[in-house]
């Protein structure tokens, strides 16, 4: 098992920034690629990004690419979601999740979730 703990959601005015954070307990964090998802309100979860075991390798949806940055500190058991530049399509519930595929984007190939940290974007 592994528990996921997010933190670091808030609100924020256009073209600010937030850093989320996800902790994680358990299994060995090290063997899971790792990745952030959200849902706003009456939409589908979707995938956000997705790091892989050691932070080499990692992956954005096209909407997000060149604002926010996925990074891991596995001494510390942590992912986190730099967001810059956001806008309020960005507005949702920040998931992180933990896979023991490759750089799994899709929400059936993780294992465990964090229960979301809220974002809220105002214009």
């Amino acid at each position: 098992q592994v528990q996921l703990v997010e933190s670091g959601g808030g609100s924020v005015q256009a073209g600010g920034s937030l850093r989320l954070s996800c902790a994680a307990s358990g299994r060995r964090f090290s063997n899971y690629v790792m990745g952030w998802f959200r849902q706003a309100p009456g939409k589908e979860r979707e995938f956000v990004s997705t790091i892989s075991w050691n932070g080499g390798t990692s992956y954005y949806v096209d909407s997000v690419k060149g604002r926010f940055t996925i990074s891991r500190d596995n001494a510390k058991n942590t992912v986190y979601l730099q967001m810059n530049s956001l806008n309020p399509e960005d507005a949702a519930v920040y998931y992180c999740a933990a896979s023991s595929k490759y750089l799994a984007r899709s929400i059936s190939e993780y294992d465990y979730w964090g229960q979301g940290t809220q974002v809220t974007v105002s214009s």
